[in-house]
């Protein structure tokens, strides 16, 4: 079986955050079910600067979108690719949506919507000897794809949207769609038209033959008013076409037995050569090696995640003896209050701003837990990681949170099934009864390894789920849709 994956980012080419980790994954994951993935990305800087003289152009167009551009073929680090270089929409210094400054570029409806529009012409064969089975759009910036589809004359194939998370929705002005190029029943409320304007995401939703979300809880969540975003009432009238599967991670490049970012590697068998990571934490960090226990963050300093509450407890965490590592960027407030807070408490309290691959990775073999206090969250991946690395999740009862993770009460930790600790979103003082609870098991050493090696046994890989992304990609091609 074929299949067009089309996404804004993938790692290890372009990441801004989970999206391109599921993206870089999934595929890999799905050749061992019979299915061949080919992903389709815009050709930022970064990719350009990869292609080799092996890569070759599969199309072009004189025009699209103000510019001249092309499809591009190329293999990458074992992943099959097709690049839409448009240098007037993506050869430009920056991220993959904004400027160095942190604004969004002001064309991202343009950018998106050409690269949907050229998704949507290989989804309708325009690669010479290849055509894909079923298309697979991811988030708001590829979902455009699917619209485009739903009105091309050409004979298409069913498609998957993937909504890794509803918050971002590709929201634009009413006066870009005659610049879109569809057809005028397009701006309708089952087409394109959402509040009065034009909506990416909505598009997609409304044309997909089946919607999928990234764990079972978060497709729930987004069904109710609280969650849904104003998409609540498309997704309740798409019930029986929608799906949610847990995203896996990859655990050849997060295994704590091989990863090259650790001072030292380890196993469950091994957990007490953690101390060497940590002790590079605590240097990193200016911390006190005191045994005290190391919660980290690695996050984007967000409303959405909980920063904001997890800041206004720092005091009051630290006063029950643990100590805070924090990565993350985003909310110049939020950054401010972090780098305010590692100040006040010298020594228990540590900050680094931006992000690092390498120092994740090192956060995740050194610490003692991961603290992630989000109000909403589709699935999480950091948590994930954490289970793999023995880094014990702490987590907000929500969305993909509540459903990996198994709660250290009283019952759980005594039948031995435990891996992490839970508490309800929005609350600072549930935040800190979980860190009291946390460091009540912590003093037990022994609860606290049977604790580290119960996490490390859960199966976080994409087995269970790539299983569940093929079987639902057949139904679709065995029924026709």
């Amino acid at each position: 079986m074929q299949v067009l994956s089309v996404a804004s980012e993938m790692f290890p080419f372009i990441k801004t955050g989970g999206l391109a980790d599921v993206t870089g994954a999934l595929p890999h994951a799905l050749a061992s079910h019979g299915i061949f993935v080919r992903s389709m990305l815009p050709c930022y800087p970064a990719l350009k600067s990869r292609l080799s003289a092996k890569s070759s152009i599969a199309h072009r167009y004189n025009d699209l979108f103000g510019g001249p551009a092309s499809i591009i073929e190329a293999q990458i680090e074992g992943h099959h690719l097709l690049l839409l270089d448009a240098p007037h929409l993506f050869e430009r210094a920056g991220g993959a949506y904004g400027d160095d400054g942190g604004g969004d570029w002001a064309d991202n409806w343009a950018r998106f919507a050409a690269f949907a529009r050229a998704a949507a012409d290989v989804a309708a064969g325009e690669i010479k000897g290849w055509k894909p089975d079923v298309v697979h759009a991811h988030d708001w910036q590829a979902a455009m794809t699917l619209a485009y589809m739903r009105y091309d004359e050409r004979p298409a194939a069913p498609s998957v949207m993937t909504v890794h998370n509803l918050a971002f929705q590709g929201r634009f002005p009413a006066g870009i769609f005659p610049q879109l190029k569809l057809p005028p029943e397009a701006m309708a409320i089952d087409g394109v038209e959402y509040f009065g304007g034009v909506g990416y995401l909505k598009a997609g939703l409304q044309a997909a033959s089946v919607i999928t979300s990234v764990s079972p809880t978060y497709v729930q969540e987004i069904r109710t008013p609280e969650f849904g975003m104003g998409l609540d009432g498309l997704l309740n009238g798409r019930e029986n076409d929608l799906f949610g599967i847990l995203n896996g991670i990859d655990t050849s490049d997060w295994d704590p037995e091989t990863d090259r970012h650790l001072a030292a590697t380890y196993s469950a068998r091994t957990l007490q050569r953690r101390a060497a990571n940590r002790r590079v934490l605590l240097d990193r960090f200016q911390l006190d090696d005191d045994g005290s226990p190391l919660l980290c963050v690695i996050s984007r300093l967000t409303w959405q995640k909980g920063m904001d509450i997890l800041a206004a407890e720092i005091a009051r965490i630290v006063g029950l003896g643990a100590q805070l590592a924090v990565l993350g960027s985003g909310d110049s407030a939020l950054e401010g209050a972090f780098i305010a807070a590692a100040s006040r408490h010298h020594g228990r309290v540590g900050v680094v701003t931006g992000y690092d691959e390498a120092l994740a990775h090192l956060l995740q073999g050194g610490a003692d837990a991961i603290l992630i206090p989000s109000r909403f969250e589709p699935c999480g991946l950091t948590q994930l990681y954490g289970l793999r690395y023995g880094c014990i999740p702490m987590v907000s009862r929500t969305g993909g949170l509540a459903d990996t993770i198994i709660d250290a009460n009283h019952a759980a930790l005594s039948a031995g099934v435990a891996t992490g600790f839970q508490f309800n979103p929005g609350s600072g003082d549930a935040i800190v009864e979980a860190v009291h609870r946390l460091i009540a098991v912590h003093r037990n050493r022994s609860a606290w390894t049977s604790l580290q090696r119960q996490a490390m046994k859960t199966d976080v890989s994409w087995n269970a789920s790539a299983s569940e992304y093929a079987q639902l990609f057949r139904s679709l091609v065995s029924s026709g849709e």
